[in-house]
């Protein structure tokens, strides 16, 4: 009989969500916390034929895969996997599926971008911190009302946020790796060259996956570029943005602020040195985490294992 194991479970809804009991399996076991340590994490995983991940929250490298025998199925939830060595699934004999259309996924990301925006543009988290020790007013904030947005990848998340941008009377510029004049301007952006879009955006926000071709696309060049009266918001993925160069920036001044969903490394460390930093917000991945969302993945999701165990896949991700 099957074993399946749901990981991630950060906040307890994945019982709920779905039906899990309705499969004719051994067990099925609920971790609630990510293992960043690849032994913890194998031994672990050890007895599983089944996992069913939450986002990409836990990370499958090839020598993670390599050293599970007993898993068959990587149930994915979204439309990529960053988190899994595809080639090293396929080699395997894994088979990975993920899930798609999201209700409201979008609207969710993107909402959460222009909260970070406003959040860190007009310093209210760390004045809500000055308030509870008793000071009044610590830092000067200007508005965002005719400040220029800078929007890199203009996609489904990039035009929304950009539309947001609009509403609040902001230029908004834009880059993307497909973006032409034409499709700028029929969403309200001005299509700029990539040095452009950093030397002129008062507010940038990225909006482009993960690939091998976006990794590591920001760095100490890209800051140079920066007004040090900018910001960099990040809801996007976190190694699109060189970590070590982005806090130079910040502790050397060179860009006012960030405001960051996303990171290296997730849950992001105790002893992170962006904790000590005061001219960044953080947020801990709440792009995609709305309970709608968390619910459509494990329907989604379950969904997919049922297909699985009939011998009938659907969903599925492997070339």
């Amino acid at each position: 009989m099957t074993r399946i194991a749901i990981l991630d479970d950060y906040l307890h809804l994945v019982e709920g969500a779905a039906d899990w009991a309705s499969l004719p399996v051994e067990s099925i076991d609920i971790f609630d916390n990510t293992i960043l340590d690849q032994d913890a994490l194998i031994e672990r995983l050890a007895p599983f034929e089944v996992i069913v991940t939450t986002r990409e929250r836990t990370r499958f490298p090839a020598e993670v895969l390599e050293r599970l025998p007993n898993l068959k199925l990587i149930a994915g939830t979204g439309a990529r996997q960053a988190n899994i060595d595809m080639d090293a699934a396929n080699r395997l004999g894994i088979t990975v599926c993920i899930t798609q259309n999201v209700p409201s996924r979008g609207n969710s990301t993107s909402e959460l971008t222009w909260a970070l925006i406003l959040a860190v543009t007009r310093h209210i988290a760390i004045e809500d911190r000055q308030m509870r020790e008793g000071e009044w007013q610590t830092r000067v904030a200007e508005g965002i009302g005719g400040k220029t947005l800078g929007i890199l990848g203009m996609g489904r998340l990039g035009t929304l946020v950009a539309g947001y941008g609009k509403a609040f009377d902001m230029d908004v510029i834009a880059w993307g790796p497909t973006l032409d004049e034409e499709r700028a301007a029929a969403n309200g952006a001005t299509y700029v060259s990539w040095d452009e879009l950093f030397s002129q955006s008062d507010v940038l926000s990225i909006h482009v996956p993960l690939t091998d071709l976006s990794r590591g696309w920001v760095t100490a060049k890209e800051f140079g570029l920066m007004k040090p009266t900018s910001y960099l918001v990040n809801t996007s993925r976190g190694p699109i943005v060189e970590e070590q160069a982005l806090l130079n920036a910040l502790r050397n001044d060179e860009i006012a602020g960030a405001a960051l969903d996303v990171y290296d490394i997730e849950p992001l460390p105790s002893d992170h040195p962006l904790l000590e930093l005061d001219n960044v917000l953080l947020a801990p991945h709440l792009g995609y985490s709305t309970g709608d969302a968390i619910r459509h993945f494990m329907e989604a999701s379950l969904e997919n294992v049922e297909a699985w165990l009939k011998g009938s896949p659907i969903n599925v991700f492997n070339p």
